[in-house]
């Protein structure tokens, strides 16, 4: 159906707010930067639909690309947001800036805010192979003391996004980000930090992701 702005404004239609004016007000969204939004002026990304899409009601994989049923209520999927263990740092590459991406349903207790990373290379074998997917809910929380010890996907404090063990720091607020190869970043802050909620093995991730190519085909 059109564009992503036109299901927006068909989503804000439904939900019963005859203006855009309306909504905004309601949900304290910046007005000017709703209405670009929603006239095509201002492409939102894939987490401001997921805000436009608990407002609505609708799932914000259809908002944003047309994908799967308008309500949540058939098989929800989630975004594959990036790869790691390329190389041997377990730097995570972010896909968010592109139109594409590819999907994969959302884990066993996973929630709408749960993403995935697609393993690439062999840097990462002990925990997971090339061609695994790792899940993890994208809630950008602080690391907690439950985390220390465990592989987690953490942004440091100058925007690294990385595939680590977490230890303890020297003091309160600084963590060791611990290497499956090479030496562990000392004493780093974090801006969050999430422990996988699922690993997928090869074989059967590749049953399950849908990638976007293959869904503009169909």
């Amino acid at each position: 159906m059109g564009e992503r702005h036109d299901r927006l404004r068909q989503a804000r239609i439904a939900a019963g707010f005859e203006r855009a004016s309306d909504a905004a007000a309601r949900f304290g969204w910046n007005e000017n930067t709703y209405k670009s939004n929603e006239n095509g002026n201002a492409p939102f990304s894939f987490r401001k639909a997921r805000d436009y899409a608990e407002a609505f009601g609708v799932r914000a994989e259809w908002l944003y690309d047309e994908t799967g049923p308008v309500r949540p209520g058939g098989e929800a999927m989630v975004r594959i947001v990036g790869r790691v263990g390329a190389d041997t740092e377990g730097t995570v590459i972010h896909s968010d800036g592109q139109e594409g991406f590819d999907m994969v349903p959302i884990p066993p207790g996973g929630t709408s805010a749960a993403v995935a990373l697609e393993v690439v290379g062999h840097s990462m074998r002990a925990v997971a192979e090339d061609g695994s997917l790792i899940y993890f809910e994208d809630q950008r929380n602080p690391p907690t003391p439950d985390m220390l010890g465990y592989y987690c996907i953490a942004e440091t404090e100058d925007g690294r996004v990385l595939f680590k063990r977490l230890l303890r720091g020297s003091e309160p607020g600084l963590f060791v980000l611990e290497s499956q190869v090479g030496p562990p970043i000392e004493d780093v802050r974090l801006r969050w930090a999430a422990e996988p909620t699922a690993i997928i093995p090869p074989k059967q991730a590749r049953r399950i992701i849908r990638r976007a190519d293959e869904r503009q085909v169909a």
